[in-house]
This record gives C-alpha cells, structure tokens and sequence, in this order.
C-alpha cells in the first residue's frame, strides 16, 4: 500500500502498520488484487477480521497505470468489497438499510450530481468535454479491462452477449463501445477488437466525456463498469449484465438480480450512501479527511489541468525567470518548451502539434493562446520574483481588453446559468475570500482610521502606460484626469487618493504633483494596502484597476471610466460606452465564480500541481502566518529588471 492511501487510512482512525495481527487487529488488503489472499489466509490464521479497502468511486483523472496521481479517496470496508455481490459490504448494507431519507443530505446529492456533470468528471476524469459525439440515438456498451476483479470471472462471452442484446434491443442504432483508459493507452486488453463483428458498432478511441456520451445515448449496457453508476446520474436506466453495487435498487434494468437486494431507491438516495455516506474523501494538499464537494473542486482543477495542456504549449514572451514555474504549472502532460519569437514559436508549434501560449501582450501569432496573472495571485508582488498561485488562459485574447470578446466574458455572461451549487459554491468562496482578507497580493496591511462625517470616495491611481490602461481606458486615460473627473462629479465627497505602488517607488509612470493634488484630493493614501483603502471607502473611482473588482465583491459602489472586465455588466457605474457583447444580467456572485473560480486556474507555487480554487485560498491563509515573500534586494532588482527589460 503506498503512502497516500496509507496517509488516508491513518486519518480515518486505522493505525496502520506490518506484521502479525493481535487481538483486536484487523488483517487490511487492497480489493481482489492479485496478492489479497495472503492477507485472507493471514486473517483466518489468526482468527481477524478482514478491512478491505479501494478506490473510490471519485479517483483522479487517469487510472494509476497510466499516471501517478495522489487519489482523493478510499473506501474502507469491514464487511466484504463493493463490487463482489457474492457476499454482503458496508456499502450494500447502506444502501439496503439506511434511512437515506435527511433532507440535507438529499440536497448535497442532488447538487454534488450537478457539479460532478457541470464539470465533466468521473471515477477517472481524463476526458474531454471538447470532443465531439455521433448525432443523438446511438447505443453506448461499456467495455472494461479483461481480468477485472468486478466482472467476476466474466470474459469475452459475456461482453459478446451484452452487444448482441443492444443489437437486438436497438435495431436501427449506432453502437458506440466506451472502452476503458488503460485499453486506450495499450496498457491493458479489453474484450472488444477492432473487428467486433457488427458494421453498426464502432470502438471510440478518443477520450470523448462520458457526460456529452450519455446525452445522445438512447440506450446503456453494462457489466459492472462504475460508468453504468455515472450513467444513471445522466437520467439512464442501464441495462446490467453483472451485479455491481449500484444494481438492484430499482435505477437499472438486471440481467442477473440479487436476491438481498430490492428496496427503491431514488438517484438521489444512491448517491448519497455510495458517494457521500461510504467513502473516506481526502485533500492532499491539507493533509486532511474532506467532504464530497471538496473532491468534486479537487478533481476538476486537474481535470481541467490535464485538457488544456494534454496537446502541450510553445510559450512566447515569457521571462527566463519565469520558465520554471511555467514548466511546473503547465507541462505535467508534455514538456512545455519556449521560443523567442512569433515565428520560431509558429514553427516548433507546427512541428511538434502543440499550442502557443503568450505572455500578456507579447506580439502573439494568431489563434495563441495569452496567459495572464489570476485575480488572487499571491502572499507578496511579482515583483518580488514571488511565484504565482494562479494565472488565467483565455483562448480569445487579454481579458482586459475590451475590443473583443473573451472567455472570460463568455463566462460571466453564461454565469446566470450555472448550477444552483456552483452559485452556492461561490457564494461561501466569497465569504471566505472576505473573512480572511484576502486580496490579489495579500501584502501586509495595517487598518488606517478616517475622522467621520463625509463620505470617502476612493480614487485609484494606475500605471499609466499599463496594457489595462492603453487599451481600456475611456475619455479619462490619465491619472490627473480621472482625480479631475471623480473631483468634479463628487465636490462635497472627502476624495482619497491612492497611487499604485510602482508609480510611487518612481518605476513606472503615472505620478502626479503634489500641486496638481491641491484641491483635488483631501487626503493621499500613500503606502496604503489595497484593503484598508478599500475598508475606508463608500465609493470607489478607478480607470480600469482590479481594485475596483476587489471593492465590488465586497460590496463598495464603483465607478469606473474605462471598460475592464467586471464593467459593462449593470454592476458598476460607467462612464464610457460598454461593447456590444456585455451587457446586464449577471450578479456579483456570478461575475466572482467567472473571475475566482471558473477563469483562472490555480497553482502550488512549489510544485506546480493543480489547486482548486478552495485549496488556493487556503493555502494563502496558512501563507499570511507567514512574512511576505520578498528579496533582500528587491527594490535594486526591481529597478534592474526595468533597466533590461525583465520587468514582469
């Protein structure tokens, strides 16, 4: 047994550990693996109970023979083993004799169901929502891996039967066989050949989501694969040809009933003993036992992870010392490579199949895809040289810049029609994103006190020759103006002025004289962190700063002059036309899961290992225990990376 599921055991109370059992021991073997009945003949020598432990029904995105991937779940079984119906398991026993009728509980099945299809995942997740499928009314026969320890002993005769049955049943339909990753990969046989004997049926070779699969399907057949479970959760009644656990509770139509079972169960009922009641769920990245829905977060960060970059990148525009992290984050399926130059990018594209990913706005050719930092970045600036936790893609183009359509309105857009869990989801990310503090930067901050009695309009100054400026600004493109313009529209308001870091250390342009602030400004916040300026303001005024997005979500009116990404949505106050492809309609949860959960993806700084957007903000909670990441030199090499054109 390896570490992880050792790790997971320990958290579940097993103290795990070799040798002899003693009284009170119990013998712990891995399923029907090959090597499980020396712990049977252990157990019955010495008179212990036998703890059975697997895989959960929620793995990784690819099976273990193809990529080592910390599982986020086990199932721990003192009974028998999920999917050998010739004797009884805990999971049996729960869903033959549990109450299953808690409405909470109930509730968390149906919306765990909705994420778990909303973002495409199963027991292994390596597919792609992408692909495309046959047009509607086809029959999908699962395939499994020949020697699987849940066929029970059934080979090639059973699975020739299971097709002919879906011949039979479906005489005018297509049929699609889903044969398993490993067979696939060429890793493991299945019991289809190319050659299956039937002109209408057809293998499926690419990694094509179950999901979009079971939508066209007029028919499922099953032996025991886990996809038949995830078929009923699609609204199918597969046809079962074995006894896996999910057969005998009135969602599927059996071949081969058991006798002990029979009770009615409703999906809902279903999912919540096999999913939520059975399993032990874990986050590695805690270290600590967690709850279906951080799995369900868990597993679509690396599923999304390994999508995306499964085809490998060309990056363009991208620093030297930014490589490595770049190669962390997005090589994990194929080494990412650099060029330095569109077109020598172009060619090692072509030649070797891959995309090209650009740096910001890095002269990019067209159909690159642009990488930018994520809107909760990290604990100190970049700077610094401070690694990122989270960056965003966009297949479209900068999301700051409001010309053109960009995924990142796409998915602000399609935000009113997200799941009712997804909302739920951002709404608690929020709150803690709020309760915790936490910002783009997450610098250290001390509460600044304000004399009551006017209200505080916040002015936020920016880099001036910022892309976000040069290409989002309105009549207002200049700090002084948008100061003029704030002053103007608010004579009786107390104007708080804050410059942008940069520009007060002298690196960047954007500063204004200590002449042009009287009579514009009634106090500057000089050396202000971006939240205790926030924290004093009733309004915020900027030109196209993500300060003003941090004081959106946490309630604060903005107002803004240039377009960014969060204006143009009937949120903000806007001084300057939107484009045509925004508009209203999305709440601030929605823009927030678009911009905080759906966009960016997130990083361990360390490794490079996918995070979920909750494990990102819990990493950067643990972080502010800690100093702010920094250099000793970081101002001279601030000012040397401007000097050669490193500056990030």
């Amino acid at each position: 047994m390896r570490g992880a599921e050792r790790r997971i055991l320990e958290l579940a109370g097993w103290d795990v550990g070799t040798g002899v059992p003693e009284d009170g021991d119990h013998v712990g073997i891995w399923g029907r693996s090959p090597t499980a009945w020396r712990g049977e003949a252990v157990a019955e020598w010495r008179d212990a109970p036998v703890v059975t432990v697997e895989d959960a029904f929620l793995r990784s995105v690819l099976p273990g023979r193809l990529r080592s991937e910390v599982p986020v779940g086990l199932s721990i079984d003192t009974t028998g083993v999920h999917f050998d119906a010739s004797e009884p398991s805990d999971l049996e026993t729960l869903l033959r004799t549990a109450p299953l009728d808690d409405t909470q509980l109930l509730n968390r099945a149906r919306a765990a169901i909705s994420q778990i299809k909303y973002w495409h995942l199963g027991k292994y997740s390596g597919s792609d929502p992408a692909l495309c499928v046959p047009d509607p009314g086809y029959v999908v026969v699962i395939d499994q891996t020949e020697g699987d320890a849940a066929l029970q002993g059934a080979g090639r005769d059973a699975f020739a039967e299971m097709l002919m049955a879906a011949a039979d049943e479906h005489p005018a339909s297509d049929i699609l066989i889903k044969t398993h990753p490993e067979t696939i990969a060429g890793k493991r046989a299945g019991h289809f050949t190319d050659d299956v004997g039937l002109d209408r049926a057809r293998i499926l070779t690419e990694p094509v989501s179950p999901w979009t699969l079971f939508e066209g399907a007029v028919g499922v057949y099953t032996h025991s694969s886990t996809l038949g479970f995830e078929a009923i959760f699609a609204g199918h009644k597969p046809r079962v040809f074995g006894q896996p656990f999910y057969a005998g509770w009135g969602r599927t139509l059996d071949e081969v009933p058991s006798a002990r079972r029979g009770r009615e169960l409703t999906r809902a009922q279903l999912f919540a003993a096999a999913m939520i009641l059975y399993p032990t769920w874990y986050d590695p990245k805690s270290d600590r036992l967690c709850e279906i829905e951080d799995v369900i977060a868990i597993l679509a960060a690396r599923a999304r992870a390994w999508r995306e970059d499964r085809h490998g990148y060309v990056g363009l525009g991208m620093r030297r010392w930014k490589r490595p992290f770049f190669k962390r984050a997005f090589g994990s399926v194929l080494p990412m490579t650099f060029a330095n130059s569109p077109q020598a990018a172009v060619r090692k594209a072509k030649k070797t199949n891959r995309k090209v990913i650009a740096w910001g706005t890095s002269q990019a050719p067209e159909g690159a895809l642009r990488v930018e930092d994520g809107f909760l970045r990290s604990r100190g600036l970049g700077a610094d040289l401070v690694a990122p936790l989270s960056l965003s893609v966009d297949r479209q183009g900068n999301y700051f810049d409001p010309s053109h359509r960009t995924d990142l309105d796409d998915l602000i857009a399609g935000s009113v029609d997200l799941p009712v869990a997804e909302i739920e989801r951002a709404e608690r990310h929020l709150a803690r994103i709020r309760d915790t503090g936490l910002t783009k930067y997450n610098m250290d901050e001390e509460a600044v006190q304000m004399v009551e009695g006017s209200r505080n309009v916040l002015v936020i100054g920016q880099v001036e020759d910022d892309a976000s400026v040069l290409r989002g600004a309105g009549t207002a493109r200049t700090n002084l103006e948008l100061l003029r313009a704030a002053r103007a529209a608010r004579p009786n308001a107390r104007i708080l002025w804050k410059p942008h870091p940069d520009v007060e250390a002298g690196l960047r342009k954007g500063a204004i004289s200590k002449e042009d602030l009287n009579g514009l400004a009634d106090v500057a916040l000089d050396k202000i962190g971006a939240l205790a300026a926030i924290d004093l303001a009733d309004e915020l005024w900027t030109i196209t700063s993500t300060m003003g997005f941090e004081a959106l979500i946490r309630g604060t009116a903005v107002t803004c002059t240039g377009m960014p990404f969060y204006a143009g949505w009937g949120l903000t106050q806007d001084l300057t036309s939107p484009p045509e492809h925004r508009g209203p309609g999305p709440g601030i949860v929605g823009l927030a899961h678009a911009a905080l959960i759906g966009y960016p993806r997130y990083f361990d700084p360390q490794t490079g290992e996918p995070m979920s957007p909750e494990q990102a903000v819990d990493y950067l909670v643990r972080m502010k225990d800690q100093p702010v990441q920094t250099t000793r030199l970081s101002l001279l090499q601030r000012l040397m990376k401007r000097t050669v054109g490193l500056r990030p």
